[in-house]
């Protein structure tokens, strides 16, 4: 449909960030997307499983042993051959290619759990433990060429308790995820409409 924003979802595991955009999406077909194809690079990841339940298309393919652009050109030719106009990183466990993030410039979003620019890359959690934050949190930011960098379109906040060991905060984060992923899609959509005219 012509007022949706056609969505394609990146994934590498459990895909339960898609899960979330999808199901926030069965509940109210008004939302500004659909989603048009799930990509994952690990074909036995279970997103695939979630997405072919969802009736949504997907295409995976193993990134081992081919050069990162090349894979990325695959994955661009696939998004395009849907019909997709914008990315959503769920648990993609790859940096895109400088040459996928110009292509798509502005059009990628993901989801890291740190309120960044605080804890880019990996052990995010416990590295807020351990720096004696106040806070940790999730973050949505636009995609860049550099890891975790682009502007950040929506935060939230979750209160690191006394007792928090990184897996009961990756928890606590994740809950917060599933809430936010979605609502920022559904916005920076709807903006994208809006813009349209």
């Amino acid at each position: 449909m012509a007022d949706r924003v056609k969505v394609g979802i990146l994934l590498s595991g459990r895909g339960s960030n898609f899960e979330a955009i999808a199901e926030y999406k069965r509940k109210d077909p008004t939302r500004a997307y659909d989603i048009g194809l799930v990509v994952s690079n690990v074909p036995e990841a279970r997103g695939l499983v979630l997405a072919r339940r969802f009736g949504i298309p997907t295409w995976t393919q193993s990134h081992k042993g081919m050069d990162r652009t090349d894979f990325d050109a695959l994955i661009d030719a696939e998004l395009r051959r849907h019909g997709i106009e914008v990315v959503a990183l769920a648990g993609y466990m790859r940096l895109l290619s400088p040459e996928f993030t110009e292509k798509w410039s502005g059009r990628v979003l993901n989801i890291h759990p740190s309120l960044l620019p605080a804890y880019k890359g990996l052990d995010t959690h416990n590295r807020a433990i351990l720096g004696g934050d106040e806070y940790a949190g999730c973050s949505i930011h636009i995609v860049t060429a550099e890891l975790d960098d682009g502007p950040v379109v929506a935060q939230k906040k979750v209160k690191i308790l006394p007792r928090d060991t990184a897996e009961t905060l990756a928890e606590r984060v994740l809950r917060e995820e599933h809430k936010l992923y979605p609502e920022a899609l559904d916005q920076f959509c709807r903006a994208l409409l809006e813009a349209r005219g």
